[in-house]
């Protein structure tokens, strides 16, 4: 339930990005506002992330999923009211905050799964979530056609596209809260009333902390280099075909889809991997591997700027999605053991950085610059963010816990609750 959940997030979020060709028309805009959309898309989302985790170590997981995904649906399907440049502007700003469903998605798993499987239980279901980024680029131009062909036409097939994905949000809401609970041991009420879980006030106390440590921070800077720059290419795929390689709407969506249908393995193998460097060389081995892939991703992004023949340049961008995602999966292979005490606040914040790189990039596009330049300096950028990583440390004391926690014994609690093992 929650990678599906997620997935449909994702769908929903990114639904519009390759119908803007479209959309673009209809409403005439121009590029500046296409880019000021695509600013508004991600930018709420900095704000809902950070809300959002402090509410999961509030109120737990279950409960925020289906608000998130109830009250989410409304703009989504709003949207197709929309019949000017601000109109359309402030639904894709309104639909952004949908894609605070992933710091629910990276909670709920941290507090379900044991430290030797946490990095790949997150990839994984946070991998096949973001899958839904490059489903949308492919379904949606198909759910399109499928309306222009019933009788629609271009500027209501847009509209009643969106209609769908807002829908199918809505009804999943109302199932994540009958068919999930909030932890392997029962929700969050329940937990209380027996006296097995700390009294909600205290999650706020435990936020401040969590703000209080430079690793998040350090976090924040590498999940913006990493899932910040998977937001921008989301965004603006289909439109970079479309007009630098003249592609036609189907086919620019089809080769946009490839970036995000990374996504089925790709965050997975980052967070494997990072697992399996955490059994090798302990929690800096988890570091040492985040350190090298968002090191290589800016690297093949530069390369991917460079190339103007479109074979060249596809294998370019599915090399570079691939140490995207693993970026983002190597992440949260190292984020649950920031604060055991606190994890959806520190999911909140890391994950709250990608959509402030996401409108921190947003900005390269939206003025008079070419988009290959703005890629190439997003590609140096995140090669620099890269050394980061090297400032999250872990002490021996926080080794043992974890070591202390896979021999079964009574370790430090995650979100005020017990792993379990």
């Amino acid at each position: 339930m929650s990678w599906f959940a997620f997935f449909l997030c994702f769908f929903a979020w990114f639904g519009i990005a390759p119908l803007m060709t479209v959309v673009r028309n209809e409403l005439h805009l121009t590029k500046a506002q296409v880019g000021n959309t695509i600013i508004a898309s991600v930018a709420i989302t900095v704000l809902a992330r950070l809300v959002i985790g402090l509410l999961c170590d509030h109120v737990g997981p279950r409960l925020t999923y289906s608000w998130l995904l109830i009250l989410g649906a409304i703009p989504v399907m709003g949207i197709g009211l929309a019949h000017s440049y601000m109109t359309f502007l402030i639904f894709r700003l309104a639909i952004g905050a949908i894609g605070a469903s992933f710091v629910i998605t990276q909670y709920h798993t941290s507090v379900m799964f044991a430290p030797n499987v946490v990095g790949s239980a997150n990839a994984i279901t946070a991998g096949w979530g973001n899958l839904g980024g490059g489903v949308t680029q492919l379904a949606m131009p198909l759910v399109f056609a499928a309306f222009v062909a019933i009788g629609f036409g271009p500027h209501g097939s847009w509209r009643a596209s969106m209609f769908v994905a807002g829908l199918v949000c809505f009804i999943t809401g109302v199932a994540y809260r009958f068919m999930t609970q909030d932890t392997p041991m029962g929700n969050f009420k329940e937990l209380r009333s027996r006296g097995e879980m700390p009294e909600a006030k205290n999650a706020l106390s435990g936020f401040a902390q969590v703000c209080r440590d430079k690793r998040v921070w350090m976090l924040f800077v590498i999940y913006a280099a990493c899932f910040g720059i998977e937001l921008t290419i989301d965004n603006i795929a289909a439109l970079y075909f479309t007009d630098y390689f003249h592609m036609g709407l189907a086919a620019a969506g089809i080769t946009a889809s490839l970036f995000g249908l990374m996504n089925l393995f790709a965050r997975a193998t980052g967070g494997i991997i990072g697992d399996r460097m955490g059994r090798f060389a302990g929690l800096r081995g988890r570091v040492m591997w985040l350190f090298a892939v968002i090191f290589i991703e800016g690297i093949l992004l530069m390369s991917f700027s460079r190339l103007t023949v479109l074979g060249p340049a596809i294998v370019a961008m599915v090399a570079f999605s691939l140490f995207v995602q693993m970026g983002c999966g190597a992440t949260y292979a190292v984020v649950p053991f920031i604060n055991r005490k606190s994890v959806g606040s520190v999911s909140g914040i890391v994950g709250a950085g990608g959509n402030a790189g996401a409108v921190a990039a947003g900005f390269l596009f939206k003025g008079a610059m070419a988009w290959p330049t703005g890629l190439l300096i997003l590609g140096a950028l995140v090669t620099a963010s890269s050394f980061f990583a090297l400032g999250v440390r872990f002490t021996s004391q926080d080794e043992l816990a974890v070591g202390a926690e896979l021999a079964g014994q009574r370790a430090e609690p995650t979100g005020g609750l017990e792993v379990a093992v």
